[in-house]
């Protein structure tokens, strides 16, 4: 029997049908191998040259040692030694928290299990409400703990009185609940930190420039037993680590990360509005798991979904979904070199001006 040919006033709509089906289909990610693939120009990466010489003239004007600025997987722009090794600051908090991620999926890390389960105390001994913070409050900066910490560079002169506080009821930068994030980790996964830093990030990642050698823990022991953990990482490695979180734990055909993970770590658990001192409250920035993330009516535009690893000193990895880039820039600590925080955070609006730019 004959069937009926369509007729083409009815192909026609379903071709179309099938080629915008076709077209909303995303290309597969980019990663880098052994070196990362370049763009041809900014222009092919989304970035305006003549509006990145304005990143340009500014970088100069610092005390930045490199900058990399990676779009779809792809070196879009970069200035300095990109392979030049330094410690990273408070940047080693983000990282400590994608390591979490994995133990907490290998089940050996219970995010809500006390301090006093885990028989973690300090030199001048937790109270027994103190006590009772758990390892999600630690990585979220939200303890009520105001003990001494090991090293400086956080707000914990800013602390409410001792005891004030609750575990998890107010948010306050705290060295003390980070390094104890450390300990916290080793004592529940039985690893020590930088050995799974090696072995879980650097060597899947391809990391150029790691050595675990350089890595070693310090502070005052004795104002408190919980060692800050120095991460130590050239710009070309540290953009690495921000596309792996740009890809949502993904590396290659690999889940890292726990997907799921990524999202709650780079999610607002503290917003704005709740941050504390009451200064930071003014700033684009809430807070998630050792993730400075943007929140409010900062969180739009380029801006939505952004978050960043923050270190003193000059010290960044920033990821900006919406435009499918990752920022990595660093000083080399000494000889009074650093990059305070508003300054990289006025480049970085130039840099997102450069890739409005290059999009238009």
């Amino acid at each position: 029997m004959n069937r009926p040919r369509p007729r083409p006033s009815l192909l026609l709509p379903l071709l179309a049908l099938l080629l915008l089906a076709a077209c909303d289909v995303a290309p597969e990610p980019v990663f880098p191998e052994e070196a990362w693939e370049r763009w041809d120009s900014p222009e092919a990466g989304g970035l305006s040259s003549e509006a990145l010489q304005a990143v340009q003239d500014r970088v100069e004007e610092m005390s930045t040692s490199a900058m990399m600025i990676v779009t779809g997987g792809r070196v879009a722009w970069e200035y300095g030694d990109v392979t030049e090794v330094s410690y990273l600051a408070s940047v080693r908090k983000s990282i400590l928290a994608m390591l979490y991620g994995i133990e907490v999926e290998r089940g050996t890390i219970d995010l809500d299990r006390t301090l006093e389960a885990m028989g973690i105390d300090d030199v001048q001994g937790l109270t027994p409400d103190e006590r009772q913070a758990t390892t999600r409050h630690l990585i979220a900066s939200r303890s009520g703990i105001y003990h001494p910490a090991s090293n400086p560079g956080d707000n914990l002169a800013d602390a409410p009185e001792r005891g004030s506080q609750p575990p998890g009821a107010y948010y306050l930068y705290s060295n003390w609940d980070f390094n104890a994030a450390g300990t916290a980790f080793e004592v529940q996964s039985g690893r020590d930190l930088f050995d799974a830093l090696h072995e879980d990030l650097a060597l899947p990642l391809g990391m150029r420039d790691f050595d675990r050698e350089r890595h070693v823990k310090g502070g005052n022991m004795e104002q408190s037993v919980h060692p800050s953990y120095h991460m130590h990482l050239s710009t070309r490695d540290m953009a690495r680590i921000g596309y792996l979180a740009l890809r949502e734990g993904r590396w290659h055909d690999t889940q890292l990360v726990p997907r799921e993970w990524m999202a709650e770590m780079t999610g607002v658990i503290t917003p704005v509005h709740e941050m504390n001192p009451e200064g930071r409250r003014e700033g684009p920035h809430g807070y998630g798991y050792m993730w400075w993330v943007w929140d409010g009516e900062a969180a739009t535009g380029p801006w939505e979904g952004a978050y960043a690893g923050v270190g003193a000193v000059g010290q960044y990895i920033v990821a900006l979904p919406v435009l499918d880039m990752v920022v990595a820039h660093k000083t080399v600590p000494g000889g009074g070199r650093s990059v305070a925080h508003p300054d990289f955070w006025e480049l970085m609006g130039l840099v997102v001006d450069a890739a409005e730019g290059g999009g238009s």
